[in-house]
């Protein structure tokens, strides 16, 4: 198979806002359109004082995570915003030909780190370039609707 979409399992997601600052949990902050992982965590830029953190499977339970980074010095504010997005990763060779279908986002020139809000077949995603290949954040209310997507967009890729 050229194309892998799996649905991640629960994941912690929590928007957090700075006053300040270069870390949270030890991890340095991502620059603009980036995320960075480290410490069982993915911290995404969404916005110039803001950030979402992603609780890798199973490593930590959500309020232990909201606790931890509410004892940052620098942290604002914590939101828990796990049940509004579902998480899926996909991989293969045609992962980003499959996602072109809908995506403006030229993934050709997005280097590994790369982090974007989008419309993906006018769904509105988060979307994570990794190493071995993509993660998407879709609102709940929307996961049905890019699955469907998703599975026609991938048919001419699936031998």
């Amino acid at each position: 198979m050229t194309v892998d979409a799996v649905e991640e399992p629960f994941r912690t997601q929590l928007t957090v806002r700075l006053r300040q600052g270069d870390t949270l949990l030890g991890v340095p902050l991502p620059g603009p359109c980036t995320f960075t992982s480290g410490n069982g965590i993915d911290i995404l830029w969404m916005g110039p004082d803001e950030y979402l953190v992603l609780g890798l499977e199973l490593s930590r339970e959500s309020s232990d995570l909201e606790a931890e980074l509410s004892r940052e010095s620098s942290v604002l504010a914590v939101v828990d915003v796990s049940a509004q997005r579902n998480v899926y990763r996909l991989t293969g060779v045609h992962a980003a030909d499959v996602l072109a279908h809908g995506c403006a986002i030229d993934l050709e020139v997005a280097p590994v780190g790369t982090c974007v809000q989008t419309l993906l077949a006018r769904t509105g995603i988060v979307l994570m370039v990794r190493e071995d290949g993509f993660t998407v954040l879709v609102r709940q209310s929307f996961s049905d609707y890019f699955r469907a997507w998703l599975a026609d967009a991938s048919l001419e890729y699936v031998s």
